[in-house]
């Protein structure tokens, strides 16, 4: 076995832009990140691979919600849209990744593990959304989709626009992560924890139950990183690096932080809830369960990012 790399593929960052959407879309973005995936493969590493699900799991409830409005279906919790997510999403992962791996003529078979997180049901982020899903929505737009959904949490979200929030609570436990670990040794590059996991919960008859929420993907994908105890974690996103002062005009790309640093430009407000922030605070926490090394880029430099040419490189000291 090689050394382990868990790479965090954002869910905005398979969406390119407001034009480009549907699931033909995604799946040429996905298999543009892949050929980079399999480029990391052949630099040595084992590969574990996560993925956003922000936009997707938007798209998803609001489909079920239409349905429900124009003929009565039934609504889909928003735990099973993340379900969804997970196998809609890693089959084309999956799919792309092997093609990528047989062109190449490399041995080895991508996998998707339906993943479950347990979460705790008393976690303040039930009663306090923060967690950005579906479309971004314009200043002009929001005051008629507010009035048109009265019940929906909405912010504005990193300057790019107003989204739906949803709650968000911390992952406490993956509960596949032995069947994660045995298919890594049996040389599998494994898609896991897909949109942060599944939701689930202990109910008071001691049996898992899910619960409607959205967890953040950097959160779980660190504590999968964790438990593996991964060389490297990799998370993609829509940025070549990480910066300070973002959308200023001193705004400053990062090439390297120390972990020292980061918890210092985090105290000082640089990176934005919902979208850099949550990725800063992944690393930390990887950091403070024995992780040594981080890196955050776009998935088209991935490759190049690893051998330091470009992206943010984050170091435990």
């Amino acid at each position: 076995m090689g050394e382990l790399a868990i790479v965090a593929i954002g869910g905005n960052s398979l969406i390119k832009d407001r034009d480009y959407t549907t699931v033909d879309d995604q799946y040429r973005a996905i298999c543009e990140t892949s050929e980079h995936i399999v480029d990391i493969i052949e630099e040595g590493y084992d590969v574990v691979l996560t993925h956003g699900n922000g936009p997707q799991v938007g798209f998803i409830l609001r489909r079920a919600e239409l349905a429900f409005e124009l003929s009565g279906m039934h609504i889909v919790p928003l735990v099973s849209c993340v379900a969804d997510t997970q196998g809609a999403i890693g089959y084309q992962i999956q799919q792309a990744l092997r093609n990528e791996l047989e062109k190449r003529k490399i041995d080895r078979e991508a996998v998707t593990v339906v993943t479950r997180v347990e979460v705790d049901k008393s976690d303040p982020a039930f009663s306090n959304p923060s967690k950005p899903i579906g479309s971004f929505y314009s200043e002009a737009q929001i005051e008629e989709v507010q009035k048109k959904h009265p019940a929906w949490h909405m912010v504005f979200d990193a300057g790019r626009g107003y989204r739906r929030v949803v709650p968000s609570p911390a992952p406490k436990k993956i509960i596949e992560l032995k069947a994660i670990e045995h298919l890594i040794k049996q040389g599998f590059c494994v898609i896991g924890v897909g949109g942060g996991g599944i939701p689930v919960f202990r109910n008071k008859r001691g049996e898992y139950e899910g619960v409607d929420a959205v967890i953040d993907k950097d959160g779980a994908t660190s504590l999968l990183a964790a438990q593996l105890n991964a060389d490297l974690f990799i998370i993609s996103t829509t940025v070549e690096k990480v910066s300070i002062n973002y959308g200023k005009p001193d705004e400053k790309p990062l090439d390297r932080m120390t972990a020292d640093e980061a918890k210092r430009y985090l105290e000082e407000g640089h990176f934005a809830p919902g979208s850099m922030k949550p990725k800063i605070q992944a690393v930390l926490d990887f950091f403070k369960h024995g992780g040594k090394r981080a890196v955050i880029t776009s998935p088209e430099n991935l490759a190049v990012a690893l051998r330091g040419s470009t992206g943010t490189h984050i170091y435990s000291a």
